[in-house]
């Protein structure tokens, strides 16, 4: 869904993050008899939560897009278990999505929803202790019987008990109400019940003034083969709308504006992290005029750009979903050396899988992006939760000396220049790559401003085409490793080619001639060579947000951008002095970051790990990065966060 913006402004760093629902002057407009308030606001969270069953991705899904065509600054928070079917009416199978749009510029899914959704007690149970007093709760009351309450340990029903008495409870009937207007299309009851998470959206699209065409199209496209059930969601989606216009139990509804003072001018749609990391494989395999090979093996939450990419043969992808992890690298460096642009996919599992081949692409010296979307461990672990716990794993998991470039994106939408940036590195200096995304990122959403063509770095690279070497005798031969003399980068050459024969394999290299070496002196020279050729690579200066000479800075990489932005822009409405930093470049490090982190008395380092990042950096700069560390599957909470740095400010 795109929408285009007029707005020459910049995104704005207004402290209005920290104004959770803030009201504006309301107004009253008339809707046939019923005189209904609309209220103004600047935002709202708002969270979607079911059973696994009870379509609530979809039902999220649907109403981001059309928030986006509407024109709000979004994000989302999906939130799901990673059994395919969890136990209905349990707590371990409630799935939720979150969405927090406003009309103004926002970093972040929200802390508390202001509106909670709850399609059964397992959902209200999962999610009260995170809506905050005051807010609304839109509750299924047809689900509140004694088995599934049992389920869940409820001995009374909380609608009963005055348990919710803090909350603006609304109770529905949901399923008998979307029965009852499906009773013409001669469904079962288990199929007409299918569609009550429409009649949800349709009243939270009545609340909140949101579009219902693309909703409607959508539905009509998505069941084009089942015309009756087509027609039977978009009847329960117009139910619901009805419904929120003519009960008197919702006399108010609510306005956000777009955000049009929030963008640059462009046109933009909503996009998810592994949507525009797709995107940003395919424009850099067109940017450097070479066919994109993506060898993969499913894994959550990785198997998103292996769909995706799947639908693109028209832009030179092939894509091979392999038997295997091992299989599918294989593939991918196999497609390196032939002069693709080789990609695999995985997760930190698959990492610890193909460690032994991303140790031969660094033998090889060829171009390779292993695209990790963390989740967190160890082993199986959390296969639908995020962690940002596989830097260290990217950094040295290989045997010997084998160092890795990593890059790492910041937000759903910088996944797309991540991807190109990790190209570029891998290309110009013949490398394997590391790109960190994580569950937050990939499954997250925002909008997109789509880029000009023109606007893309130009990725071209030039393949060997003949002898680079003269030998003492005057022969003409070609050297493998022969290095760029200020990339340190060894001449690619496709296997065909007429004098280009040479060997690989992972045995060490002689210098030059690439021939199987033992020798202690070359091995030595090569391993440092390799290093000097990573530390050599051209990454752009760390960038510091400072205002106002502070003495305290933090510092993050990758998810963590959103948080703590978020939350350095409340400690600085409210009068604190705080710099802010964040590393897309992890290796190597940015050259300047020693300098920088020199300049304060104070390094904060939030991370979703142990400390990973905050080792990196004691080790190689010996400075007293203090770290905050999250481990629950969640991304950071802004509040938590400041109160965290506010905490180091004032230590």
């Amino acid at each position: 869904m795109t929408s285009q913006v007029s707005s020459p402004a910049g995104k704005s760093d207004e402290a209005s993050e920290a104004v959770v629902g803030e009201q504006r002057a309301p107004h009253i407009e008339r809707s046939g008899a019923t005189e209904k308030e609309i209220r103004r606001l600047d935002r709202v969270i708002i969270r979607f939560a079911g059973d696994s069953g009870d379509g609530m991705q979809l039902t999220g899904d649907r109403f981001t897009s059309e928030t986006a065509s509407f024109g709000n600054d979004l994000s989302t928070l999906p939130n799901f278990p990673a059994e395919i079917r969890a136990p209905a009416g349990t707590l371990p199978g409630v799935s939720s999505f979150q969405l927090h749009f406003a009309d103004h510029d926002i970093l972040t899914p929200g802390d508390a929803p202001n509106v909670l959704v709850a399609m059964n007690p397992a959902a209200l149970k999962a999610n009260i202790a995170d809506v905050p007093r005051g807010a609304d709760i839109i509750v299924n009351t047809d689900e509140f019987t004694k088995r599934p309450m049992a389920k869940v340990g409820y001995t009374e029903s909380p609608l009963e008990d005055d348990s919710l008495g803090a909350y603006n409870v609304h109770p529905v009937p949901l399923t008998t109400l979307t029965i009852e207007a499906l009773k013409e299309f001669g469904l079962s009851r288990k199929e007409a019940e299918r569609s009550k998470n429409m009649f949800a959206l349709g009243l939270l699209s009545w609340m909140y003034n949101r579009p219902t065409e693309g909703t409607e199209a959508f539905l009509r496209s998505k069941f084009a083969k089942k015309p009756t059930i087509a027609e039977a969601n978009v009847a329960a989606f117009r139910a619901g709308w009805n419904f929120g216009e003519t009960t008197e139990d919702f006399a108010v509804s609510y306005e956000v504006a777009p955000a049009s003072q929030a963008f640059p001018t462009g046109t933009y749609r909503n996009i998810s992290g592994n949507l525009a990391l797709s995107y940003g494989l395919i424009a850099a395999g067109r940017q450097a005029e070479l066919p994109v090979y993506l060898g993969s093996y499913p894994i959550t939450p990785a198997s998103d750009i292996l769909h995706e990419l799947s639908k693109h043969k028209n832009f030179g992808v092939r894509t091979f979903q392999a038997e295997d992890e091992i299989a599918g690298i294989g593939g991918a460096l196999g497609a390196a050396f032939g002069g693709s642009l080789g990609v695999t996919t995985t997760s930190g599992p698959g990492v610890a899988l193909k460690s032994e081949t991303i140790g031969l692409a660094v033998s090889l010296e060829l171009p390779l992006l292993i695209i990790d979307i963390q989740r967190g461990g160890p082993s199986t672990g959390l296969p639908t939760k995020t962690e940002q716990a596989d830097l260290l794993q990217a950094m040295y998991g290989r045997n010997g000396e084998a160092p890795v470039p990593i890059v790492a994106p910041r937000t759903p939408a910088d996944c797309f220049d991540a991807a190109l940036d990790a190209a570029r590195i891998a290309l110009t200096y013949r490398t394997p790559v590391f790109l960190l995304s994580d569950g937050y990122l990939a499954n997250g959403s925002e909008p997109w401003r789509i880029p000009e063509t023109d606007s893309l770095p130009d990725l071209r690279t030039q393949f060997a085409s003949g002898p680079n070497h003269e030998l003492a005798d005057g022969t003409e031969v070609f050297w493998p490793y022969k290095r760029d003399p200020q990339t340190l980068a060894r001449p690619w050459a496709v296997p065909g080619t007429p004098g280009l024969e040479h060997r690989i394999g992972g045995i060490e290299k002689q210098d030059g001639t690439g021939n199987i070496s033992y020798d202690p002196a070359n091995h030595d020279f090569m391993v440092r060579t390799r290093q000097a050729k990573i530390d050599g690579i051209e990454v752009p200066d760390l960038e510091v947000d400072d205002p106002a000479d502070a003495r305290t800075l933090v510092l993050g990489w990758g998810s963590t951008y959103g948080p703590i932005t978020a939350a350095v822009r409340r400690l600085r409405a409210a009068g604190e002095t705080i710099a802010q930093a964040h590393l897309r470049h992890l290796n190597p490090f940015p050259r300047n970051l020693g300098e920088v982190l020199k300049r304060y008395d104070k390094v904060v380092v939030p991370e979703m790990n142990l400390g990973q990042l905050a080792l990196l950096l004691r080790a190689k700069y010996l400075v007293d990065a203090q770290s905050y560390n999250q481990v629950n599957g969640m991304p950071f909470k802004a509040e938590q966060l400041a109160t965290v740095l506010k905490e180091a400010i004032d230590a």
